[in-house]
This record gives C-alpha cells, sequence and structure tokens, in this order.
C-alpha cells in the first residue's frame, strides 16, 4: 500500500485489491472519514483522521508493505491521540439509589462496549457500575467473580442497588445451585477465585501441564449471560489455573466485565490475558501483532500512547477521583463483612458471654450488677479481640489488594497481636501506636507520606486517634480490622484521613466477621450516635449502657 498526503488535505491509498483491506479501512476509518474515488480506484483518508490511519497502516502491514508516499508518518510522540468522551446515560436505571453523574457515563459506556475493563480508581464505585450495568441490559443469570474477601459485599451490594436477589456459592449448593435460577429465586451467583473448579469443572484431562484444553466445564456454565470479574489483574497470567478457568466459564458470553483499577501492573504484557478473557485480542491485531507493537524494547513497553487509544476506543474507561472530585461525598463508609476462621474458638466465648449476660440479667442487687457490668465488658473485650485475630487473613487480603492497585491505606487496631502479624506480613510498613514515642511516631507519619514506597501505616486507634496529622496528604483510604468503642472514638479516628488537606474523597472500610459481636458493637455505636451527639458521662454509665444493649440484641436472637 502507498499513502500519500494530497494538497487536498486527504491521504490517497493505493494497493492492490484485497477484501481483508477494505475491511480494514471500513473498520479503522469512519464514514466522515474516508471516501472511495472510482475514477482513479483508491481510497481517500481525510488528513484529520492520522492516528486511524496510523493504525490502519500497522494492520495492512500484516498483508503487505507501507509505503508513506515521501512523507513519513509521524513519531508517537506527535501524534494527538483524541479520547472521545464517555456518552450520557439517556435512559432510566430503575436503581434504588441514584448514580452521580460520571457513573451514569460509565454505566452508559459499558451498556455501549459489552466486553470491557472498569478501571475507575478505587472508591469510585466500578462495583455499583457494573451492578447497573447489567441490570438495565437484563443479563441474568450473572456470575460474580471475586476475591474472597469481597463475596459478601457483593451479595448486600446487589441487594443495596437492585430488586435482584444474590447467592453466594457454598457446599451446601454445589450440585443444585442453577435450581435456584431455574425457579426465579436468583439471579446472580458469586463466587471466588478459588472455588471455580470445585463449582464449574467436571475434570482436567491431565495431571501436569495441562492447558484451557484439557479443562472439561460442566454445563452449567452455559446458564449465564454474563460474567463480573472483579480485581481482573488477578488473571494477568495466562499461565495461571485461576486464569485458564475464568477465560474458559467467560468464552461465548455476550457481557464480560473486568473492574480493575490496575490493569497493568508492570509491564503490556498483563493485558494480553485480560484481553483475551474479554474475547478482544483482535480489536489490537492478535497476540503477535500485540507483543510486536506494544511489549518492545529494554522495558518490553512501547507505543504507549496508541495503546492507550485503542484501549480507550475498543473496551476500556478509567476516571481518577481528582476527574470527579466535585461530584464525590467528602467521605464514605463501606461495611466489609468476612468470615472469620476460628470460628469455634469464638463461637465458645460467646456462648460464656451469653451465659453471663443471662445472670446479669438476673441480678436484683444494684450493687452485685455493678460488679458483674465489669466482668461482661472484660469478655466482650475477649470476643472482640477473637473476632480481629480471626480477620486478619481477610485483612491481608485486602490490604495486598490496594498495594496491586498501587493504592496507600491507613489500618486501624487495638490488638499488638493483630499489630505485630500485620507487620511479619508487610515488613514495609510503618506503625503509630503506643509503643512509639513522639519522635517516632512523626517518622512513621513522614516516611508514609514522603516515600512512595511505604504503601501501609498501622495506626492503634488510641495512640493515633488525635495528635496525628499529615496521613490525608498521601492516602484516602482507611481500614477499620477493630472498631472503637463509641462513636467518638470513630469519628476521631477517621478524621486522621478525613480533615483538611485531603486531596480525593475518603473511602473508610469498616471490616466485621460474619455473625460476630462486631456487628452488635455497630449497631450499638450507631444507635448511640443517633440518640446524642454528646458524649455518656462516666465510666459507669458507658459500661451500662453497652451492657443493656448488647444484652437486648442478643436476647432479639
Amino acid at each position: 500500500m502507498n499513502i500519500t498526503l494530497q494538497s487536498n488535505g486527504y491521504y490517497r491509498l493505493e494497493f492492490r485489491y484485497r477484501p481483508a483491506i477494505v475491511d480494514g479501512i471500513k473498520s479503522h476509518i469512519d464514514g466522515g472519514g474516508r471516501k472511495y474515488d472510482p475514477a482513479t480506484k483508491t481510497w481517500q483518508v481525510h488528513s484529520s483522521y492520522q492516528p486511524q490511519l496510523e493504525q490502519l497502516a500497522r494492520f495492512v502491514q500484516r498483508f503487505e508493505k507501507v509505503e508513506w508516499g515521501g512523507s513519513a508518518p509521524k513519531e508517537e510522540s506527535d501524534i494527538a491521540y483524541q479520547v472521545q468522551p464517555l456518552p450520557e446515560l439517556d435512559i432510566p436505571h430503575n436503581l434504588k439509589i441514584e448514580p452521580y453523574d460520571y457513573q451514569k457515563k460509565g454505566i452508559a459506556r459499558g451498556l455501549q462496549l459489552k466486553r470491557f475493563i472498569n478501571g475507575d480508581d478505587m472508591g469510585l464505585g466500578k462495583t455499583f457500575q457494573s451492578i447497573a450495568t447489567l441490570t438495565i441490559a437484563d443479563a441474568f443469570p450473572v456470575l460474580v467473580i471475586c476475591p474472597n474477601v469481597v463475596k459478601m459485599n457483593w451479595e448486600r451490594e446487589w441487594h443495596r442497588f437492585t430488586d435482584k436477589k444474590a447467592m453466594i456459592l457454598t457446599d451446601s449448593v454445589r450440585d443444585t445451585w442453577t435450581f435456584y435460577w431455574q425457579t426465579g429465586m436468583y439471579q446472580v451467583f458469586i463466587v471466588n477465585y478459588e472455588s471455580l473448579k470445585k463449582y464449574f469443572v467436571q475434570r482436567i484431562k491431565k495431571s501436569e501441564r495441562w492447558t484451557l484444553r484439557d479443562v472439561e466445564f460442566r454445563q452449567s456454565i452455559n446458564l449465564f449471560k454474563s460474567v463480573i470479574i472483579d480485581e481482573c489483574h488477578k488473571c494477568k497470567a495466562s499461565s495461571t489455573q485461576q486464569a485458564k478457568f475464568v477465560k474458559g466459564i467467560a468464552a461465548g458470553k455476550e457481557w464480560v466485565l473486568g473492574l480493575t483499577g490496575t490493569p497493568v501492573v508492570n509491564k503490556p504484557k498483563d493485558l494480553i490475558s485480560q484481553l483475551s478473557i474479554l474475547g478482544r485480542m483482535e480489536d489490537f491485531g492478535g497476540y503477535k501483532h500485540f507483543v510486536e507493537r506494544h511489549c518492545s524494547g529494554p522495558n518490553e513497553a512501547s507505543n504507549l500512547k496508541e495503546l492507550n487509544y485503542k484501549l480507550w476506543n475498543n473496551c476500556f474507561f478509567r476516571r481518577e477521583k481528582k476527574e470527579v472530585l466535585t461530584e464525590l461525598p467528602e467521605m464514605t463508609r463501606q461495611i466489609l463483612s468476612v468470615e472469620i476462621d476460628n470460628r469455634k474458638e469464638y463461637d465458645d466465648a460467646e456462648k460464656d458471654l451469653l451465659s453471663y449476660l443471662v445472670k446479669y440479667k438476673q441480678a436484683d442487687d444494684e450493687k452485685l450488677a455493678r460488679a458483674m457490668r465489669g466482668e461482661v465488658m472484660v469478655r466482650i473485650g475477649i470476643l472482640r479481640d477473637i473476632s480481629a485475630r480471626g480477620k486478619l487473613r481477610a485483612a491481608v487480603d485486602f490490604e495486598k489488594d490496594f498495594i496491586e492497585n498501587d493504592q496507600k491505606v491507613v489500618i486501624f487496631c487495638n490488638l499488638h497481636d493483630v499489630v505485630d502479624k500485620l507487620l511479619h506480613v508487610f515488613p514495609g510498613a510503618v506503625c503509630i501506636t503506643g509503643r512509639q514515642n513522639s519522635t517516632e511516631k512523626q517518622t512513621s507519619i513522614d516516611a508514609f507520606v514522603r516515600n512512595p514506597k511505604v504503601k501501609i501505616v498501622i495506626a492503634s486507634i488510641k495512640a493515633a486517634s488525635a495528635g496525628v496529622d499529615g496521613l490525608q496528604k498521601a492516602c484516602s483510604n482507611v481500614l477499620f480490622i477493630e472498631e472503637p468503642w463509641t462513636a467518638a472514638d470513630r469519628d476521631q479516628a477517621e478524621s486522621r484521613v478525613h480533615r483538611n488537606g485531603l486531596k480525593n474523597g475518603a473511602t473508610m472500610y469498616h471490616m466485621h466477621g460474619k455473625k460476630t459481636i462486631d456487628e452488635k458493637m455497630w449497631h450499638i455505636i450507631e444507635e448511640k450516635a443517633k440518640i446524642s451527639n454528646a458524649v455518656v458521662g462516666g465510666e459507669d454509665n458507658v459500661q451500662t449502657d453497652i451492657v443493656d444493649m448488647m444484652a437486648n440484641l442478643f436476647n432479639e436472637e
């Protein structure tokens, strides 16, 4: 093909007729930028379509040599790749909650693309947008594949935003979950990456070095009309078991939604497996062309502006917090309900607390009741500690997602045992605890704010609830592994990030053990906050309040 820039502002394309090239012209250049000249039997492309013409030339190079008629193509750094703004949502959404304007645009773009990656920054509502997109599209049943720590959050969000029923797959429904869809009881099914084999794989024909071709899936995967892949960068390596399973399950689906704030963790090659799962590799010229074009050079990264342009045009969009800051609330709270991994220890301690609460409720003498209240508070504290230790594994998994997304996070907890175990897993983290003096605390703050490699600061609720400033300059994410005793203490801890100088809307993640005292304590804190914004006076009054409310909650069960 010979491409020549003419004086009329059009490029003339001359080539020996080949249907594939004609199809390529029509797919790369829209109708407003191209025309066919029957007199000269050439195609004409307007010069304003230079970036698209560059892409077309690379496509044609797979068939024949391309020459630029004395006018060499521009270097990538000189090309202005114009990404079109996201569309407006112009149809009713029928959701229980009104989306922000930027979320509506993400929903609308998702409806256009169908198979895509939502790369929005953490805290911008990728979950909400994906739920809305598939609800509007009526693409049920839906399979949600996600990290184990957020399964319950997905279940809650479906119920919060829509009238659809979501089910987390468990051993009890391993072979019967399909009936829940067929009878109309559930429309959404949620599974973690590690359990894909258990629920959807019939058998693997080889014991070693097996590929996707060796996997025999259960017929039930054909029921799904859509698949959501949360944190889809976990599938960046095509050789991993989970990437193979996800690709097999998503194959042929009309709707495949990948959610991740970091689709490229290290190099453009990270995209190959994800694009393959979406069925989008052909939009990039296939595997070989993608590697040659975008994975070249000493850093295995090339023509990145062009790659970004292709992604946005075909299957991707992303907004950062700073872009939509005016639409974001100053602070949002999100409850993360997780399974604890020390359930028996917890249940035994809870039985002990319950028996003591019964004695407390039956005590007639005020002096006796006063003495027992102190003992009940101790046992409540023990139960909270057990729950905190039981959430550690889930907390670690959640924090790893922040690191993979290149995000910093402040972690609040109470137990030194929890702090020490977190430091063992994340040796690069810094601390603000009661075991440090003021100089050491400030050194930790400075490292967290100034050093991009320090992603985590572990803070004691008591030690960091006051007199700590600066964290907001580097971070807008907070994770509570343990809760304070009062709403005032919670608000004080949250204000370490939600304060003047915060550049983005703050997100407070509160991790609660499912069916544990965490849920009851949160209920008590919320109720107490509603009753009064003032602090209850006197330690005995605080004990009476919490113990009585706790006893009433257990009685309700």
